[in-house]
Order: C-alpha cells, then sequence, then structure tokens
C-alpha cells in the first residue's frame, strides 16, 4: 500500500526544496509534478506500508543441525545430564537467592569521605597556610581570588550551603570546624572536570589528586583521601541510581539505600543550564532523595540559568546571584561579516523586488492604514497588524515609514514596548534607528523613556557596531543567502575570516565553535590547503572534540611559541568550565551537533540544530575571560533573536516530559532482556545490568561472554559501543580504497563479513603490534587511530574493573578469556550484545547502488558504505543472509545501518527472546496467526489438542520442522535439534541468573556442564547455516593487492604481518584432539572447547504436524 500526501501548489522553489530533503533524512520519496514554468507546481510525500503477505519468503527457510562433532558433544552431555524436569535448571539457579539480600557491592572509595580526624584536617591547614606564605607564586594567586566578585559572597554561600572557587569556599569553611567533607562537583564533560580540578590544585599549591580529584569514564585521580572530586554527569548518575533504584533498599527499608550511596557532604552541579539526559535525570533523583539525607547540601550553579525555576523545583531554594567579570566582547553577526570581508558582488542587482519597490511611493490608503496600525500599537500591545505591515510590506518605505502626525516608526514602537526579537528583526531588514519623531526622539531614546535595559542596549551596539547603509548591508546578506545553506557549515567563509583575523591582528588564539567532527574535519582540511595556513611554524590548528584523548586535549591550553597563532576547531566541549587564557577571537558557526531518539520511527538521530541564546552567550564569553575579545556570530541578527532561550529540557518531572513512545519502547527492550518484570518492575538481572557502566544490552552480552570465557573480545566491543571504533576515514580517494580493503583484512582474520569482527580484530592486532614496537606500522597500513586504540585500552581496564568490583571475575580474570580467538563463541558474543536488532541482507534496489537490511518490522534501510558488508555480491537470488547490526541512525542524509555482521542460526536460537516450532508446511497458518484461534501459542483453551498437536510434531526426531523465533525468523530442522537446543536455552539462562545471584561462586554441576557444553556447539557449529552470497577468499586477495596493502608488491607479507600480530603467544583457533564430552568436563568447562565449523546445515523433508509450541527464554 502507498499513503500520498501531496503539497498546495502555493509553495516556493526553496519550500519544496526543503520537503525533499526533509524526505530523504525521514527515509521517504517525493517527487514533484506540473508544469515546471507555471503555479501549478506540486510536491507529493510518499510512504510505502508493505503487506505482510507479500514479503514471506516461504521456499528459501535457513536449513539449521548440529554437525556430526556437536551431536556427540551433546548425546555425550544428555547421557550424563538428561532434560528431567522441566523446571530444574530454575530450581538450581532458585536456590539459596534469599542470601542476596545480604550481597553489598563494594562502594567506590573515591567518592566516599575521607577517614580524617580533627587534628588532621589541622595538619592539612597549617600545611596549606605555609605553602601560601612561602610560595610566592601562590600568595599572589590568592590575592587575584580575593578580588573576584565571588568573594564577597563567601560567607553567603558557606552559610546556605565561580566554578574553581565555590568548591574551595566550602572545603575552607569544614575544615574551618574541624570537619572531614566530600565535595562532589559535576561537569558535563570529561575536559571540563579535568582541567577544573587541575586549577584548584594548583590554586591549593598541591599536585592533583591530593586533596582535590577527579573521576570520569577514563580515569580517575586522587582516592577516599580527597576532600574535592570533580565528575561528569553520568558518573554522579550512576551513583545516584545505585542508591535509589536498589530492589533490597525497596523490600527492607530506606537504611540499605542509605548505606548504598557513599557520604557525600556537598554536591555541586556546574553549567546546569547544559541540558541533556544525564543531568535532567540526576536533578530529579537528587531532588527525590534529599528527604532520606537531611544533611546533604546541594549547590546549583550556571552563568545562564533559569533560577527562579529551577528554586521552585527545589522548594523555592534561595538563590545568589553574583555579578560576572568578563572583558569587553565585541559581538558582530552574519551581515557585519560580510561587511568586514567584503564579500558583496561587484555589481549590485537592483532588479530585485525589494530594491524595485523600495524607491515606489505609498498610496494613501495605505499611509492611513499604517497610521492606524501604529495608534493601535503605541497605545496598546496589539502588535499583529503592524507586524503583518512590516514583514510583508513595501521595502524600507514601510520599516522606515513615520507617521502621519506624531512621526513614530515601526521601530520607535518596538522599541518603546521592549519587543526584542520584532525589533531585531527590522534592524536586519535594514530600518533605520536614527530617524527622529517629531518630539526629536529616537527609537533608542524612547527605549531609555521606558526603561527598556535589553532593547537600548542592542540599539546602543547596533549603533556603534557598524556604520553600513543598512540598504547595503541587507543586500549583502540576501545574496550571500541566496548561494549558501545557513544550515550548513561554509567552511569558505572561516578560512576566510580567520585569514583576515591573522592579517590584522598580531597575537591571539581564535576559537572556532563548530557543529561535529566531519565539520572540524572539513574546516582543518581547508586550512591546510590553504598556502597561508599550511606553514606551521606560523599556525598551530588543533581539535577539541571529546574523541580526542585527554592528553590531546590539554594541548589546547598551551601557548604556542611567539609569531606562532594558535586556532581551535571545537565542538561545543569549550563553551563551558574550560578557559584557554589565550583566546581573543571566537567564532560561532551557531550549530551543534544534537544525538536524540525518534520513538515513532525507533532510530536515533545525530542532526545538527541551532543553539540557544544561554549558548551563544556562553561562546561570545570564551573571547573575554582574560582580556577584551572580539566574537564573530556566523548568523544573521533576525536569527540571533529568534533562537531559544535555553536548550530543551527533557526530564518528565521537570518541564517537557518524553513522548510515551519512548518511554514504552525503552521499557520493551528492558523487558525483552529480563531487566524488567511484566509489571515493570526491576528484576535481579536488571539491578546487576544497571550496575555495569554500558548500556544494558552490552551488559548482558558482557555476562553472556564471561559463561563462555569470551571476555576479552566483548569488552573491546563494550568499549567501541560506548566510546567509537578505531578506524580512521582518510580524504585522498586512493587512500578510501586501502582502507576499505585493510579494514575487510582485519575482519577476515575472524572469519569476515563483519564490521565487529574488524574492530576486535583491529585491536588485537595494534596491541601485539604495540608491544612489538611496531604499533606506527600498524596504524599507517591499517588506517588505524592510535589515540582511539589507547582510549579503549584505558577503557577496557576500567571495564574489568567494575565487573570486579561487582563480583562478576575475579581479579586475575585471564582464565575468562580462553575461548577469545573462537570465531563461533564470538557470533554468539555479538548476537548476545546486539538482539534484537537482525536483519537480512538484501542486494540494492533497482537503479541504486547500496545494499539494503529488512528488519522485522519490514523496514528496508541502507547499508552505509563504510561497512564491510557493503560490497558484497548477490550470487544467488533467492539467499538474504542474517546480519546482527548496532544501530538505525537518521543524519542529515536519511537512514542508515554502518556497522553489521554475517551471523548463522544458531547463536540466534539460543539467545532469541522466544522461540516457536511448526509445521514445515503451515505457511498459510502462520501468515493469519494473529486472527486465527487454531494457531494461539500459550493461551489456547484446547489446551489438550495443543498437546496431542505438540507431540505429533516433536514425536520423531527426525521430523524436520520450521522453528520461528520471535515471530519472524524462520528456520529449518530436525526434531531433536530443536529439543535439545530448548534444553540448552533453559540451563544457559539458568546459569546466567545463577552467577548473578551468587557472584564469585562456582556454578553447580549441571550448570556448569551446561555452559561447557553450549560453548562446545557454538564452538562447531557457531557459522552453521551461513547462507551468505559471500566474495571469495580471492576476491578479498585481489582488493587487497589492487589497494597494495603493506610493502607493494607483497600482498602475502602483509597478510602474514596480520596474522604473526593476532597469534602473539596464542593459536587463532582453539583445538581440542577428539569431540567426546564424557572425559572432557569434571568441572574443567572454562577449557576452550573444540573450533570447526564444518556442517552447512542441510535439511530434508518428514512428517509434518499441525499446530506450534513456543519456548520463551
Amino acid at each position: 500500500m502507498i499513503s500520498v500526501y501531496t503539497f498546495e501548489a502555493n509553495l516556493t522553489n526553496f519550500e519544496r526544496a526543503e520537503v525533499h530533503k526533509l524526505c530523504r533524512k525521514m527515509g521517504m520519496k517525493s517527487a514533484s509534478s506540473g508544469s515546471k514554468t507555471g503555479n501549478n507546481r506540486r510536491v507529493s510525500v510518499y510512504k510505502f506500508k508493505k503487506n505482510s503477505n507479500d514479503t514471506k519468503e516461504k521456499n528459501n527457510l535457513t536449513s539449521f543441525t548440529f554437525s556430526e562433532e556437536g551431536k556427540t558433544v551433546l548425546r555425550d552431555f544428555f547421557s550424563l545430564y538428561p532434560p528431567g524436569d522441566q523446571g530444574e535448571a530454575e530450581k538450581i539457579a532458585a536456590t539459596s537467592s534469599k542470601n542476596t539480600d545480604n550481597i553489598r557491592m563494594k562502594t567506590d572509595d573515591i567518592l566516599s569521605k575521607p577517614l580524617m580526624k580533627k587534628a588532621d584536617i589541622a595538619k592539612k591547614l597549617e600545611s596549606l597556610a605555609a605553602r601560601m606564605q612561602s610560595d610566592l607564586k601562590l600568595k599572589q594567586i590568592t590575592e587575584d581570588r580575593s578580588k573576584l566578585p565571588i568573594a564577597s559572597f563567601k560567607d553567603m554561600i558557606t552559610s546556605t550551603i565561580e566554578s574553581n572557587q565555590v568548591p574551595q569556599y566550602l572545603l575552607d569553611s569544614m575544615w574551618s570546624k574541624g570537619d572531614a567533607c566530600k565535595i562532589v562537583c559535576t561537569q558535563p564533560r570529561r575536559i571540563s572536570a579535568i582541567s577544573v580540578a587541575e586549577r584548584i590544585s594548583f590554586e591549593r599549591g598541591e599536585n592533583i589528586g591530593e586533596s582535590v580529584g577527579y573521576k570520569i569514564r577514563l580515569e580517575n585521580k586522587g582516592g577516599r583521601h580527597s576532600s574535592i572530586v570533580f565528575c561528569t554527569n553520568g558518573v554522579l548518575l550512576r551513583v545516584l541510581v545505585k542508591a535509589g533504584n536498589s530492589r533490597a533498599g525497596k523490600e527492607k527499608s530506606t537504611k540499605m539505600v542509605k548505606d548504598a550511596f557513599p557520604d557525600i557532604t556537598h554536591i555541586i552541579v556546574d553549567e546546569i543550564h547544559e541540558r541533556d539526559r544525564f543531568s535532567d535525570f540526576m536533578l530529579t533523583i537528587i531532588r527525590d532523595m534529599l528527604p532520606l539525607y537531611p544533611n546533604l547540601r546541594v549547590v546549583l550553579m550556571s552563568a545562564t540559568l533559569d533560577a527562579e525555576r529551577f528554586s521552585q523545583y527545589f522548594g523555592g531554594c534561595p538563590i545568589i546571584r553574583v555579578p560576572g567579570f568578563t572583558y569587553d566582547v565585541k559581538k558582530l553577526y552574519l551581515e557585519d561579516v560580510l561587511f568586514l570581508l567584503k564579500s558583496k558582488p561587484n555589481k549590485v542587482d537592483h532588479t530585485s523586488k525589494t530594491n524595485t519597490d523600495e524607491n515606489s511611493e505609498l498610496t494613501e490608503d495605505y499611509k492611513l492604514a499604517l497610521d492606524e496600525a501604529i495608534n493601535l500599537a503605541w497605545s496598546s500591545d496589539e502588535m499583529d497588524s503592524l507586524l503583518d505591515y512590516v514583514s510583508i510590506g513595501e521595502g524600507l518605505n514601510v520599516l522606515n515609514y513615520q507617521h502621519s502626525v506624531t512621526g513614530v516608526t515601526p521601530l520607535m514602537v518596538f522599541a518603546r514596548k521592549g519587543r526584542v526579537g520584532d525589533m531585531c528583526m527590522l534592524l536586519s531588514f535594514g530600518a533605520d534607528c536614527h530617524l527622529q519623531d517629531n518630539e526629536g526622539k529616537t527609537a533608542l531614546s524612547w527605549a531609555e523613556h521606558e526603561n527598556q535595559k535589553e532593547t537600548s542596549e542592542i540599539l546602543r551596539k547596533h549603533i556603534n557596531a557598524t556604520s553600513v547603509d543598512p540598504k547595503e548591508e541587507k543586500l549583502l546578506l540576501d545574496r550571500y543567502m541566496q548561494d549558501v545553506d545557513p544550515e550548513l557549515i561554509d567552511v569558505i567563509l572561516i578560512e576566510q575570516l580567520l585569514r583576515k583575523i591573522c592579517t590584522e591582528s598580531e597575537e591571539g588564539a581564535v576559537l572556532v565553535f563548530l557543529p561535529g567532527w566531519d565539520d572540524i574535519n572539513k574546516a582543518r582540511d581547508k586550512l591546510t590547503s590553504s598556502s597561508f595556513f599550511k606553514d606551521s611554524s606560523k599556525f598551530l590548528i588543533l581539535a577539541l572534540h571529546s574523541m580526542v584523548p585527554s592528553i590531546e586535549q590539554k594541548k589546547v591550553f598551551k601557548r604556542p611559541p611567539h609569531g606562532c597563532r594558535k586556532i581551535i576547531l571545537s565542538t561545543n566541549i569549550a563553551e563551558t568550565a574550560v578557559t584557554i587564557d589565550d583566546v581573543v577571537f571566537v567564532i560561532d558557526s551557531g550549530r551543534m551537533k544534537e544525538k536524540s531518539y525518534d520513538p515513532y520511527n525507533k532510530v536515533s538521530t545525530l542532526q545538527s540544530s541551532w543553539i540557544s541564546k544561554a549558548s551563544a552567550k556562553q561562546r561570545e564569553g570564551r573571547a573575554g575571560r582574560c582580556q577584551a575579545g572580539i566574537c564573530y556570530h556566523l548568523y544573521s541578527k533576525l536569527r540571533a533573536a529568534s533562537l531559544l532561550e535555553f536548550q530543551v529540557i527533557i526530564t518528565s518531572n521537570m518541564y517537557n516530559p518524553p513522548v510515551s513512545e519512548s518511554i514504552q519502547n525503552a521499557i520493551t527492550i528492558l523487558q525483552d532482556i529480563g531487566a524488567l518484570s511484566p509489571d515493570e518492575e526491576l528484576t535481579e538481572l536488571g539491578e546487576k545490568l544497571g550496575s555495569i557502566p554500558v548500556h544494558p544490552l552490552t551488559s548482558k552480552m558482557l555476562l553472556f561472554a564471561i559463561s563462555m570465557n569470551c571476555l576479552d573480545p566483548a569488552l573491546t566491543l563494550a568499549c567501541a559501543n560506548d566510546y567509537r571504533d578505531p578506524f580512521t576515514l582518510p580524504m585522498l580517494p586512493n587512500d578510501k580504497k586501502k582502507a576499505t580493503a585493510a579494514k575487510c583484512e582485519l575482519a577476515s582474520l575472524y572469519g569476515s563479513h563483519g564490521d565487529q569482527l574488524a574492530v576486535i580484530a583491529a585491536f588485537e592486532c595494534w596491541k601485539n603490534a604495540k608491544q612489538r614496537g611496531q604499533e606506527a606500522r600498524f596504524c599507517s597500513q591499517y588506517f588505524v587511530s592510535g589515540g582511539v586504540m589507547n582510549m579503549l585500552f584505558g577503557m577496557r581496564k576500567q571495564l574489568q574493573h567494575e565487573l570486579h568490583r561487582n563480583g562478576f571475575i575475579p581479579e586475575n580474570s585471564s582464565r575468562f578469556s580462553e575461548n577469545s580467538h573462537d570465531i563461533g563463541i564470538i557470533h554468539a558474543v555479538l548476537v548476545a550484545g546486539l538482539y534484537p536488532m537482525v536483519g537480512k541482507l538484501y542486494p540494492p534496489r533497482k537503479n541504486a547502488k547500496r545494499i539494503v537490511i529488512e528488519n522485522a518490522n519490514n523496514d528496508r534501510v541502507r547499508l552505509h558504505p563504510h561497512s564491510v558488508n557493503s560490497r558484497l555480491s548477490f550470487k544467488k537470488k533467492d539467499v538474504n543472509p542474517l546480519v546482527i547490526y548496532d544501530e538505525i541512525t537518521r543524519d542529515d542524509g536519511g537512514l542508515n545501518i554502518k556497522n553489521c555482521s554475517i551471523i548463522g542460526p544458531l547463536p540466534l536460537l539460543l539467545l532469541a527472546t522466544e522461540i516457536a516450532v511448526a509445521p514445515l508446511d503451515d505457511d498459510d497458518d502462520d501468515d493469519d496467526s494473529e486472527d486465527d484461534d487454531e494457531t494461539v501459542y500459550e493461551d489456547s483453551d484446547e489446551e489438550g489438542n495443543d498437546e496431542r498437536r505438540d507431540d505429533k510434531i516433536m514425536s520423531n526426531p527426525e521430523n524436520v520442522v520450521k522453528v520461528i523465533a520471535d515471530r519472524w525468523l524462520c528456520f529449518e530442522s530436525t526434531a531433536l535439534d530443536v529439543a535439545q537446543i530448548y534444553c540448552l536455552r533453559e540451563r544457559l539462562s539458568a546459569a546466567i541468573m545463577f552467577k548473578i545471584t551468587h557472584p564469585g561462586k562456582d556454578l553447580p554441576e549441571l550448570l556448569a556442564a551446561s555452559i561447557h557444553a553450549i560453548a562446545s556447539v557454538l564452538s562447531y557449529d557457531g557459522l552453521s547455516g551461513i547462507n551468505a552470497p559471500l566474495e571469495s577468499v580471492d576476491s578479498l586477495t585481489s582488493m587487497v593487492r589492487e589497494t597494495n596493502i603493506g610493502q607493494p608488491g607483497a600482498v602475502r607479507g602483509s597478510n602474514n604481518f596480520l596474522r604473526s600480530l593476532l597469534s602473539n603467544g596464542s593459536q587463532h583457533y582453539s583445538q581440542k584432539h577428539g569431540v567426546g564430552f564424557k572425559h572432557q568436563f569434571h568441572y574443567q568447562y572454562n577449557s576452550a572447547p573444540p573450533n570447526r565449523h564444518q556442517n552447512q546445515g542441510n535439511g530434508s523433508n518428514a512428517p509434518k504436524g499441525e499446530t506450534h509450541k513456543r519456548h520463551r527464554a
């Protein structure tokens, strides 16, 4: 079915283009029709609704059956541990579960109050005072601090409850009383937490990690002895969630909850105006927890804050207003920049509508109507009529029209009434602010007369900032906007402006605010390719982004050598709490990247958007922190007036709650993985998943990987998902081909055809190359970022520490990675971490170039060209390989899947939420399953008939049946294999639950043997049944040879180089002699199972039954 919506024919060419652009982003189709020259041109939007009956593939089921080696393992296993009672595994897992209430996770010491006595505090104070007296630099710093505006508020701050001053005042106050304290100060970004902590340490004459420390995702400095700890919002939120949502606390008393929360004395939430999901939920939890902690003090800070609303939210808490201290910053907008750069055309086109109408005479009737509109607006707040005239009127003759009696202009009306946005609109249209009425007053005079401070300030700055003729200014802006999309970053304009700044001034760093990493790269490439900026001795071009390692971020704070200009290309990471003291010039693109979620299409979105007025003010302030500066806003004055005051707030308890679809989608995911019960209560599994600082699906992958002794690759995937993959994106066409071939070659080390497999291989090879001193060679040849790899290395160590702290692994966890090179088990780990993101690969559509992936909702999404699977050739029409992918994203180019890996049936059947069995020829019934009473699954009234039908399907072990995973993925297998999978699923769930409820304890014999059997069959059959139209190894080798990966003409050597890195001290495939089960177990379930992938799952027809049988994990 096709749904069509056609717009009216009154849209302009620009408006129709915007519709087409939006449709591409939303994954819909659009087309224009009608005469291109007439007025009947229309645009239509199409949405395709698929009939599920048309999309069924009835004759190409993927076949799966266990290999002979797998059958031997299962036969021996079930002979020792027969299925028996259906609930046996659950009973074992449930034993002693009541003891889990007494299991408490270790508290992170860095967030606990120091164990200091009064004598210890006195010594600290004496040492601090001695340093202040003996060190001249510290003495000067102390004097400078005493002159800050906030210093006069010190007593008020300490009696009621600048980022680097408030924590020190609180600490000094507590120590002066002889009391120990733990002051936790949150920052929105890692770099802010580090830089402010280091600055306070410097001001106190200490090394970082002593009295002042920090804790961020990758690293931490300090410990329990640190009295002030800076952290990111996410770190504190996790602590609050653990304390406030403890199941044990709910079931027992508030004491358990209070014990779970470290004895923090003060929480300072800085830069509170920066709205995100972490800060919103953090504030909600803090407010709800305050009654339990009467001695806890909370301080909210921001330079641009809607203070009254936050005060009301926290029950009318007191507000302290500290006057800001910044140097003067001159603000220029796009109109001013264009004039400075002389970007006007050599010959002004006087044929545009605005200019031809400008000199036309207004009719008497029109003048009377304008007089009436001015009178109405002047005497009341009725502005609509006047706004209509000035917004669609006859050029500057309307904008500068003076009342026939009083001489008042529309600009004077808006200035007198304090209508800032409307006044800025007139100024941007070219209204003359120098005109006088019959009393000799200008618009500024009327604003001052009515005490309109904001409008007065804007008018004064407008008068002082430019002497440009308003008509010329408007022409410049109109001409520019005709050729440039304001929502895209104009790197050419930025390069021209930087050139002018560097030519006309001798010193001062330049800070350029850009939306994201791609824009930073484009700007950097534009600058480095310019003959003016290519001299590295004169220009130091740095990138500041969250993906940049901390050691690289710190370079932006260092002053360059004399004669060298520092240019910093940054995202909004530099907006707040980061002081780069040599910045004099700021270039503000006005854009930022916003990651959000579309609950209706269930896709993540990462798109650029306009900043708020609060953010614009923060960006301006970066130029005036240490001296007077200039801020160039690359958007018009009208755009500046129309910006939102603050970013949109999402917290349900505050202003704008999330839509119900978002909440329901999240609940569904958490219920599918067992984190929430059907009645939305937090389960034991959910509580444990929440204790690991990664996405719940990733947490479940880690627990599965621990059970399978395949932890190492799971750690890599978890950290890469949380941060980014390590591959670089070269700009040159030939290098792009080499990078693609390099990624494919890395993936081939783990069986090929997987972006996630390429990440695992890249990390292993990098780690071993670094140990051999070959890191630079590897990173260069295989287009891998050494900085990202170092970040992932550190994150893996921290994640291991978290797993150990929560009792999932011992301190020495090497035995939990013994199967880390087993491809079949790795595939299952992938499925555990990404399910239910499963789809089928389809060849490109007609006249299209990109492969598509169809998901459970019959949506077909394009595969991103950066994926290793984007160039697969489809040699068989009816074969559509199964893939597991990370997420569907929507960017400015539409819907994409960037990373996926081809998988086989067994991992899916073991880890799907539910599986059902049906007769092989039951396609018609399956199509109508929602309406046909004969195919009800678990809740049929005809229980006896269902059992007889089930018995008929499963009566003969050799019967070939259809297995349906989560109601849409269909396979064929034998009744015996399906029965064995049912039992393995049950015992796998019980084993994971036992590990959760009994951390640190060995599995009971039955569950330990079950885990060993599952690992063994995955090792043999994890790749069985992959129906993939894959390129041959020869094809991959040709690709590598064509791109000259490694040394020219030595492709084999390059591949050997990779394999030597991967096998550094260990075999890639775990091998065992023999496949028997009886003599291999005896609690040695941590040993690596044999790795053979031989069976391709050939099935055969057999007698069929009549109904379905369902099994939920």
